[in-house]
């Protein structure tokens, strides 16, 4: 399967992850719960995965050649992305998360200069500090003034401090997502399949998210059942089967900044599927006209970002062809 498409499959398994911790909230749990629980239910799925395809040694190993930069980019990408998310959960509906955070389609493209990529010249491959892709930038853009106007009608009916609450969070988690996914791609170099990495990043960040259980316990006390089971499924769906979707497509462009942009840009059908979700489960309204054409323009930007990734890869195959 394709990085886009993979891409667009992981975007269904992460909106789960809006619209449960919506209800979650709805329902009096805590987002402490909901961001320790995914984790710690996550270890034992992925942990089984693991073990089964017997690569479990394999990721131990890995882990041992550099641990602190397992411990700092996994706390990253892991912690300070998830964490801020279920916060946010407190303070805004689900549709407005899930909205915000497309923002990362631009946060990822903006991280660019701090990575290297390989370059093909006249003289070979050569390592080069990567430039913003800002041809993909622009389609990026359009994508988020869809989401612009699906939000526009909604954002006017929640006070200041609630959309500041629900929003700095959300950006803060944007540009930790694609930073500690992206720094673990250049600690593991290629040497471990999505799973492991994915198994060996959630151990990694097991200690935050033990300290923050600690926290919630002695503040909130433990979690009613019905939250553990909705963390439960978001585990399974979000953190197992989305994150290893996504980790699979961007280990598949690992390196093109131009074809990782378009991958990072199908997580803004997140908020369709999100939308979906909280019609079917949260019987939320119908979205207005507005709306729709904002999930028009949205649905347009990323065939539009997915035919410029692939025009350029084109372009870059004849060139050296050609040479």
């Amino acid at each position: 399967m394709g990085p886009i498409f993979l891409g667009i499959l992981a975007a269904f398994f992460f909106a789960f992850t809006f619209v449960l911790n919506q209800s979650m909230e709805l329902s009096g749990g805590s987002w402490i719960w909901s961001a320790s629980l995914r984790y710690i239910f996550m270890i034992p799925f992925l942990m089984a995965i693991v073990l089964a395809r017997k690569n479990f040694k394999q990721l131990i190993r890995e882990m041992k050649k550099n641990p602190g930069a397992w411990l700092l980019w996994s706390f990253v990408g892991f912690g300070l992305f998830y964490a801020p998310l279920t916060f946010s959960a407190a303070y805004s509906p689900g549709w407005l998360i899930a909205g915000t955070w497309q923002i990362t389609i631009i946060s990822g493209a903006l991280l660019a200069p701090f990575f290297y990529e390989m370059i093909q010249t006249n003289h070979g491959v050569i390592k080069a500090r990567a430039k913003i892709p800002f041809k993909g930038l622009s389609m990026s853009l359009v994508i988020l003034l869809g989401i612009v106007l699906m939000q526009l009608e909604h954002t006017s009916q929640i006070s200041l401090k609630v959309m500041l609450m629900g929003i700095v969070p959300v950006l803060f988690a944007s540009f930790a997502y694609p930073l500690g996914n992206r720094k673990m791609m250049d600690v593991t170099n290629g040497g471990l399949d999505a799973y492991q990495r994915v198994l060996g990043m959630t151990l990694a960040s097991l200690p935050f998210w033990i300290m923050l259980s600690l926290f919630g316990l002695f503040t909130e006390g433990p979690p009613t059942l019905n939250q553990s089971i909705q963390s439960l499924l978001v585990a399974i769906s979000s953190g197992v089967i989305a994150t290893v979707l996504f980790f699979k497509a961007t280990d598949l462009v690992r390196g093109d900044m131009q074809r990782l942009a378009a991958v990072e840009a199908t997580q803004a059908m997140e908020v369709l599927f999100a939308l979906a979700g909280e019609i079917a489960i949260l019987s939320i309204a119908l979205p207005s006209l507005l709306s729709w054409l904002g999930i028009i323009i949205v649905m347009g930007g990323m065939a539009l970002h997915s035919y410029q990734s692939h025009r350029e890869k084109n372009k870059e195959v004849n060139n050296r062809a050609s040479a």
